[in-house]
C-alpha cells in the first residue's frame, strides 16, 4: 500500500471513532473570537517517511526560535485552509503547490495565543530543494514520521504561563526541541491516525 493510501485510510477510518483532542482552549474565554490559521504537515514520500519542520528566527516578535510547521494566518484571498497552508509553505520554504498531494485536514487546534489552526496533512516528494525565507525561517529539518507519532516520544510537561500552570507536550529529536502548539498538533495527529500499530 502506498504512503498516500495508508495515510488516507488512517485518516478516513479515524473519523468514525471518538478520540480525545488536545488543545489550549482552556486558556481563553469561550466567547473569544479566534483568528483562523492553517499549517501544512508535509510528509516526505520515501520508504521511511519524514515530516518537514521549520525553526523560526530568534529575532521574531512571536514564538522566536521555536519549531513549527509551515503556516500562518488565513488571508482573505485564500479560498480555504488548504489554500492558506499551500501559500505559506511556498512563501516559507519554496514548496511548489503543484508538488503537494493533500490527504486532508486534521482536527483544528485552538492555541492559547488566540488562533484556530487547521492542520493540513499532505505528501511531498523526498529531497526537494527547499529554500527557506530568511524573514520567516532560520532553518528546517526532517524528523521521521514514526518518531513523532510514537506516543512514547510525546512527553507531557508543565510550566507557569501568564500566572497559570500550563500543560504542554514536548518531543525531542536529536538536538531539536519540538513543543507547544506544534507538539500539540502532533499529539492530535498521532491520536487521530493511531499509527503506532504500523
Amino acid at each position: 500500500m502506498s504512503l498516500h493510501d495508508r495515510l488516507s485510510k488512517a485518516l478516513l477510518d479515524s473519523h468514525s471513532a471518538q478520540r480525545a483532542i488536545h488543545d489550549e482552549r482552556h486558556f481563553f474565554d469561550t466567547q473569544t473570537r479566534l483568528t483562523p490559521a492553517a499549517v501544512l504537515i508535509p510528509v516526505t514520500d520515501r520508504a521511511q517517511p519524514g515530516v518537514i519542520l521549520t525553526q523560526r528566527p530568534s529575532n521574531m516578535r512571536s514564538h522566536p526560535g521555536q519549531v513549527a510547521f509551515p503556516g500562518g494566518k488565513i488571508d482573505p484571498e485564500d479560498s480555504d485552509a488548504e489554500a492558506a497552508a499551500l501559500r505559506e509553505a511556498e512563501e516559507e520554504l519554496a514548496i511548489p503547490p503543484s508538488q503537494v498531494n493533500i490527504i486532508g485536514v486534521v482536527d483544528p487546534y485552538h492555541s492559547g495565543s488566540g488562533f484556530e489552526i487547521t492542520p493540513v496533512l499532505a505528501i511531498v516528494p523526498p529531497d526537494m530543494e527547499l529554500r527557506p525565507n530568511p524573514g520567516e525561517v532560520e532553518d528546517w529539518f526532517e524528523v521521521p514520521l514514526h518518531h513523532i507519532l510514537d506516543p512514547g516520544n510525546l512527553v507531557e510537561k508543565s510550566a507557569m504561563w501568564q500566572g497559570r500552570e500550563r500543560q504542554y507536550y514536548e518531543i525531542m529529536w536529536q538536538d531539536r526541541r519540538i513543543w507547544g502548539v506544534t507538539a500539540g498538533i502532533i499529539k492530535n495527529l498521532a491520536t487521530r491516525l493511531d499509527w503506532s500499530h504500523d
